[in-house]
């Protein structure tokens, strides 16, 4: 039985993790200008170095989610917290273009690694009926780490300082949580925490054996593979709207350029700040109607948006809320997930629902830069809608093809 006060300490620390990992991941955009200026650098060579990132990160889960269910959850975390420092203090002092790839690289390894840990270690360090909140913690640390690298660059940049020297910053505060962090896993927090509880090894068997092995344990559990496909489709819901939500209020509503910005601000803060609230109701009710309720309050907001004939107040007043209907269910997604894995499959299972977040990210901007060309703004709303109306549909069938364990998690509220 983990005592109140480990469970405190890992979702804290896995959440502190997480915040300085998502900022690895944001380095490179809020430095594309001063990246052209100061090595020569094109749109399309900044898109590959920011691509690269994504590739690796993508290739990884698999291995890093097999390392962390039969090795050591802590091993991936450190894998993690060292190499993704690593790569922003090679961003920090890149002299040229080679450099940033290979600082991409490493930035992607280290990146690819946090939620096949994270994941399993908040599983292990909870109890069913405070799941939901602790993942609704990582996913608000997480939304901060996204916003930590342009504020730090902003202000750097306000205050005369080089953004060479901002980015190092983070590198060095990384850095230095990392090792914090570690020290506080290795001498605070138990081994049945840090370590799996399955005792085979596979260890001794040919690699190419192994990779059969994990490759067939992934794939044989149907709940995970819709619930990945599930992760896929509202990633790519999240990305249409934060991609186009600006630009719909601008054209499809009397609305300054400025004020639609503000709006979209104001409208991740909100997300960010219900993921606890979608925390509370997964712990309270269960992931199941979570999820429901989520997308369908999608669908119903992102087609009124769509329609174009809200009063303006009207159409603010549902953006505020339309990103919390996605960030909302995050917690009660992972919740789900974490029912339907065991103890030495959670790694892998996360890695691959991580797969299907990343799909989405690079699926979503490419089909809906299309939609909109041909369509308009409104059309990629629609499609957004769309997206959740699937998602729907989708969670039936992981709650159907589950079995009892899913079954379990509707009724008992995980």
């Amino acid at each position: 039985m983990v005592s109140d006060a480990q469970s405190r300490l890992v979702v804290g620390l896995v959440g502190g993790s997480h915040l300085v990992n998502h900022a690895y991941f944001m380095l490179l955009p809020p430095i594309f200008g001063p990246l052209k200026a100061d090595l020569g650098l094109t749109d399309a060579q900044l898109g590959i170095a920011l691509g690269t990132v994504g590739v690796v990160v993508t290739a990884l889960q698999l291995p890093f989610g097999s390392l962390s269910d039969s090795r050591s959850r802590t091993s991936v975390l450190a894998i993690s917290l060292t190499f993704g420092a690593l790569g922003a203090m090679l961003t920090a002092t890149a002299q040229s273009y080679l450099w940033l790839l290979v600082a991409s690289v490493v930035t992607g390894i280290g990146i690819a690694g946090h939620h096949p840990a994270h994941y399993p270690l908040i599983g292990t360090a909870t109890t069913p009926d405070t799941r939901g909140r602790a993942y609704s913690v990582h996913g608000f640390t997480g939304a901060l780490g996204f916003a930590a690298p342009p504020a730090v660059v902003a202000t750097a940049s306000t205050l005369g300082v080089d953004w060479r020297v901002a980015i190092g910053a983070i590198a060095v505060v990384g850095g230095v949580y990392g090792a914090a962090c570690l020290l506080a896993f290795d001498r605070r927090v138990d081994e049945t925490i840090t370590h799996p509880t399955s005792t085979e090894q596979s260890g001794e068997a040919p690699l190419a054996t192994r990779i059969r092995n994990e490759l067939r344990t992934v794939l044989a559990s149907p709940p995970i593979l819709a619930l990945t496909v599930l992760w896929f489709v509202t990633s790519m819901a999240g990305w249409g709207i934060k991609q186009y939500t600006a630009t719909l209020l601008s054209v499809g509503y009397p609305i300054p350029d400025a004020t639609a910005n503000f709006a979209v601000s104001a409208m991740l803060v909100t997300g960010a700040v219900l993921i606890f609230a979608g925390g509370w109701l997964t712990d309270r009710y269960s992931p199941g109607p979570v999820l429901v309720g989520g997308y369908a309050a999608l669908v119903v907001v992102a087609s009124l948006l769509a329609l174009g004939t809200l009063p303006v107040l009207g159409a603010l007043a549902l953006v505020l809320v339309l990103s919390a209907t996605v960030d909302g269910s995050r917690p009660a997604r992972a919740s789900l997930a974490d029912a339907l894995s065991s103890a030495d499959s959670a790694g892998k299972n996360f890695g691959l629902l991580t797969v299907g977040i990343s799909g989405g990210a690079a699926v979503a901007p490419p089909v809906l830069a299309v939609v909109v060309e041909r369509a308009g703004v409104a059309a990629a709303f629609w499609v957004v809608a769309g997206t959740g109306v699937l998602a729907i549909g989708l969670t039936a069938v992981v709650l159907a093809v589950g079995g009892s364990r899913a079954t379990e998690s509707v009724q008992l509220g995980n």
